[in-house]
């Protein structure tokens, strides 16, 4: 079967293609259209489609609409409720769910060809738990889905056996915990729907005081579903206007709000446990990707293994919803990694350059080239092989520098424009991990947290953050084989199997995606060297046009 998932409805807006079972390519159209998250989460923008990334997906498999035998749409708008009956205050609600009635008859105008009966309404929550049973490697698994909201809830537990799913409890809406975590988002200036992750940031720098008092708004029910709701942030900490400096009290609020959500994780956690059994426990939602809880799961909860959707917001159920539908009907494979966008050959990437009319060298190894600019303390712009899916970057639209500098995180926060209180995260070899960090390995797809051992702080404290843990992403050299030479190279010359890894992108704006983006962001930002493909750009060096083939 060939199947088209799409995601729309909410934000993310995202396409993904499976083909017979085998994910095929997954692209975020942020990417395409350079606008960050793909647009606003407000029913005006409901009527939206990723059909860039859509198309790009059909194109690099080389199929045509009508070939397709499903489009899946991850949101079921006959499950929906009136937003104010589930006790929610969004008066539009009713344009979003028109949209979403009407979804195949858009689908059909933006993709010419395909029929809009076959479109196929996936439920918002199935797809994410789809997107993390059967893609990941453990496809008999439990399975934990938490975010904002969906048709009608905000939470599923279940069960993956053989690809089916048993759904075993939801959390009907307004009690969500996405959505308390987006509105402290707001209260603290930052822009929800997007700037969760700034919220789990900032709570490493506060005490959770408050604790006692979100426990009354925020905590599991004991029978598979929570409270979370009724939280007036102002009783804690007054509002922050978005470029006012942060107080004790915000960040209080934050280390207070962090631990309730990871108390209540973990007891669901414990529930389905003891309701579903086996070993895996697989995540997806938007509240997955804080990986400070995901680490307590991990290291506190009753399950030998947890596996993330490295897409878990809303993206992921793109994939998600076509692998749902595909798994109705034949065997799925787990995706091959999160690297599933866009690529381009070494001659398309020399064709950019020349048409670019920038200097440029091919040195023997690219990875041995930018291992010596990171030892000389260069900040490197990496662009390999095809794109992450997902929000981050995993070696292949990544920003590098050396960790043994604590001033480089301050100088990368500079270059993207970001945050002085976010931290940026370590790439190391998977087999010298262990000697490093403490916590969830191998972690692929920079999921959890790790603390770092005494004996590294000093060493690496570029990528050690103010309580003393690591977002680490492994690396292992059987799928990411250039990663892991320059790593090895970078070692040779320093003494350190870790180098500095954040997104290739500045603030606002999304991950870099094609050259074009990869050469203007380089131009536009203090960067030393841009290795794209076997080839070096650097600034403020002439080499002859061309050199170097």
């Amino acid at each position: 079967m060939r199947i088209l998932g799409i995601n729309a409805l909410f934000h993310d807006p995202a396409a993904a293609l499976v083909v017979d079972g085998r994910t095929v390519a997954a692209a975020e159209e942020e990417r395409f259209s350079r606008r960050k998250h793909g647009k606003r989460p407000l029913p005006f923008s409901a009527w939206e489609l990723p059909e860039l990334s859509a198309r790009w997906c059909l194109e690099h498999a080389g199929l045509r609409p009508e070939e397709l035998d499903a489009v899946t749409y991850s949101f079921d708008p006959k499950l929906a409720r009136p937003a104010a009956d589930m006790g929610l205050n969004d008066p539009w609600d009713p344009l979003r769910l028109e949209y979403a009635r009407r979804a195949p008859e858009f689908l059909a105008e933006a993709l010419p060809g395909l029929d809009p009966e076959r479109v196929v309404f996936v439920p918002h929550h199935v797809a994410h738990a789809a997107s993390a049973g059967p893609a990941s490697p453990h496809p008999d698994s439990a399975v934990l889905v938490l975010d904002g909201r969906g048709e009608s809830a905000s939470h599923l537990a279940g069960r993956f056996d053989d690809g089916k799913l048993d759904t075993l409890h939801t959390q009907a809406l307004p009690d969500s915990l996405g959505l308390v975590y987006e509105e402290l988002t707001e209260h603290l200036g930052f822009l929800r729907s997007s700037d969760e992750f700034k919220v789990m940031a900032l709570a490493s720098y506060g005490t959770p005081r408050f604790l006692d008092r979100l426990r009354e708004h925020v905590h599991a029910t004991g029978d598979g579903g929570f409270c979370a709701r009724g939280v007036d942030w102002t009783a804690f900490a007054p509002a922050r206007a978005k470029n006012e400096p942060w107080t004790r009290d915000h960040a209080d609020l934050a280390a207070s709000a962090q631990a309730v959500l990871e108390e209540t994780l973990l007891e669901l956690v414990q529930w389905l446990h003891r309701e579903a059994g086996g070993e895996a426990l697989t995540m997806a939602g938007g509240v997955a990707l804080n990986c400070v809880a995901n680490s307590r799961i991990a290291q506190r909860g009753p399950f030998e293994h947890v596996w993330v959707q490295p897409a878990a917001g809303d993206a992921g159920t793109a994939l998600g919803g076509a692998l749902f539908l595909a798994a109705q009907a034949e065997d799925t494979e787990p995706m091959p990694g999160a690297d599933l966008g866009r690529g381009w050959s070494d001659e398309e990437l020399r064709t950019w350059l020349e048409t670019a009319g920038v200097p440029y060298e091919r040195p023997d190894d690219i990875a041995e080239t930018v291992a010596e600019e990171l030892a000389r303390d260069g900040i490197v712009a990496w662009f390999q092989g095809r794109s992450e899916y997902g929000p981050r970057a995993l070696g292949h639209r990544s920003l590098m520098a050396h960790p043994g500098r604590a001033e480089n995180l301050e100088r990368l926060n500079h270059v993207k424009g970001r945050e002085e209180f976010r931290p940026v995260a370590p790439m190391v070899r998977a087999e010298r991990a262990a000697e490093l960090f403490d916590g969830p390995l191998p972690s692929p797809y920079m999921l959890f947290v790790h603390d770092v051992h005494p004996a590294w702080r000093d060493r690496i404290p570029a990528v050690v953050h103010v309580d003393g843990t690591a977002r680490i992403q492994t690396v292992e050299e059987r799928g990411e084989p250039l990663v892991a030479r320059m790593l090895a190279a970078f070692e040779r010359r320093t003494g350190l199997p870790v180098v500095v890894n954040t997104s290739l992108n500045t603030a606002g704006r999304p991950m870099v995606d094609d050259p074009r983006d990869a050469l203007e962001c380089f131009g536009s930002a203090p960067v030393d060297l841009l290795a794209i493909g076997p080839y070096a750009v650097r600034r403020g060096r002439a080499y002859a046009k061309g050199h170097g083939a």
